[in-house]
């Protein structure tokens, strides 16, 4: 029992990573209907530019708000530069803008910092927490985290009006555009916003994985996997979606025979399959039913 409850609890641990990425997918599929294939590669530039602040003496709480701003700006370029022009353009076109964005990011990040594996430090400390040997103080700032942003971000689409002019250019953009919201600006704020989230989890899975160029490959898949699992028209469900894959690949590894960490993503995407079989949209997503 014990051997299961730590299973689970590691697991709800790094499925808050997993949550976070697929928040981000999220975002940025409502707003453009496509998967940002580069999430990953923006998340792992913004921690490195926070690693770097720190390596030039900018305490951590200091580097995190920093590298919030400009993953939140980032993003917004990447999309007014980039995707802003392919808004029309065929999916096939924007999937190559997506892998060349990918390549650029990873290969800048190579360039700048190099290949080496980095410590990353944590704000949490890797102590037991409170006593118990079951988690991490490091683990349970990341659940912490992960639960505040999902309150923070149902608060902001629920009673901001900028959230609800978000909503609206995401689900509605022509009756959006007739009632004076600037869907276009809405949709780089939707950019800008999953860039920052994304951010949030690269510089809480770096002090577990290691801070390197590649360090966001398996996490994106990951990621990708639970934002179909929960639905990819529901924020609440990408979150749902990460932190069940998280606690099935921790299962899997530890009580299917045969299955080490070379098979956990192919058997938590075996059960993605099977979900999705029975409801395509994902356990939380709605269909989207469109006039033709």
């Amino acid at each position: 029992m014990d051997l299961f409850t730590n299973q689970v609890l590691a697991g709800i641990a790094t499925g808050a990573i997993y949550a976070c990425m697929a928040l981000a997918v999220v975002m940025i599929y409502q707003a453009i209907d496509h998967l940002n294939f580069a999430q990953g590669e923006m998340a792992m530039f913004s921690t490195f530019v926070s690693w770097q602040l720190m390596q030039w003496g900018v305490p951590y709480w200091g580097a995190f708000v920093i590298t919030l701003a400009f993953a939140f700006v980032g993003g917004i370029v990447i999309e007014r530069v980039l995707f802003k022009p392919l808004a029309k353009a065929p999916i096939l076109t924007n999937v190559a803008g997506f892998i060349a964005l990918f390549s650029i990011i990873n290969s800048s990040a190579g360039l700048i910092w190099d290949f080496t594996i980095k410590q990353y430090p944590t704000p949490f400390g890797s102590s037991p927490f409170l006593g118990s040997q079951l988690i991490s103080t490091h683990q349970a700032g990341m659940i912490g985290v992960t639960v505040l942003l999902l309150i923070g971000l149902f608060f902001f689409f629920q009673y901001t009006r900028i959230g609800l002019a978000m909503r609206a250019a995401a689900s509605l953009p022509e009756s959006a555009r007739l009632v004076g919201i600037n869907t276009s600006w809405m949709i780089a704020l939707g950019w800008g916003m999953a860039s920052a989230i994304g951010a949030i989890a690269g510089m809480l899975i770096a002090p577990v994985v290691f801070l390197e160029p590649n360090m966001m490959g398996g996490v994106l898949l990951y990621g990708f996997a639970a934002a179909v699992l929960g639905g990819l028209t529901s924020p609440f469900g990408a979150v749902v979606g990460g932190f069940l894959v998280g606690i099935f690949e921790n299962l899997a590894g530890t009580y299917i025979p045969g299955v080490g960490n070379e098979l956990k993503l192919p058997i938590a995407l075996a059960l993605i399959i099977s979900v999705l079989v029975v409801k395509p949209a994902g356990l939380f997503g709605r269909h989207i039913v469109k006039r033709v």
